[in-house]
C-alpha cells in the first residue's frame, strides 16, 4: 500500500503563489505516476499536473505556464508550485499515486483559496 499526504494549501490573493507538497510512504517502489488533481465546489475532479518516475510531465491547459510539478526522489515528495493564482484556481487539491497493477491511492486533499 501507498499513503500520500498533502500539505501547503491556504488562502492567497490573486496573483500570488503557493507550493503544495505531497509526501508518499509505504510501497513507494511501486509508484509509476504522481499527480495533482483539484475539485472546485460543484465541479468534477480534474487533473492539474502529473509526473512519471522518469520525470515526464503533463499539465492541464488552464495551468500551463503558471504551475510546475516536480519531485524529490530522496524525500519521496512531489511538489506543485503554483504562480499567478486566480480565483478560479480555488479548489481542494488532491494528490494521487498510481502504482503498477492499476491500483491508485488518493490523499485527503488540501484547500487552496484564492481571493480576488
Amino acid at each position: 500500500q501507498v499513503q500520500v499526504v498533502e500539505s501547503g494549501g491556504g488562502l492567497v490573493q490573486a496573483g500570488g503563489s503557493l507550493r503544495l507538497s505531497c509526501a508518499a510512504s509505504g510501497s513507494i517502489f511501486s509508484i509509476t505516476v504522481m499527480g495533482w488533481y483539484r475539485q472546485a465546489p460543484g465541479k468534477q475532479r480534474e487533473l492539474v499536473a502529473a509526473i512519471t518516475t522518469s520525470g515526464s510531465t503533463n499539465y492541464a491547459e488552464s495551468v500551463k505556464g503558471r504551475f510546475t510539478i516536480s519531485r524529490d526522489n530522496a524525500k519521496n515528495t512531489v511538489y506543485l508550485q503554483m504562480n499567478s493564482l486566480q480565483p478560479e484556481d480555488t479548489a481542494v487539491y488532491y494528490c494521487k499515486a498510481d502504482t503498477r497493477g492499476g491500483i491508485y491511492y488518493w490523499g485527503k486533499g488540501t484547500l487552496v483559496t484564492v481571493s480576488s
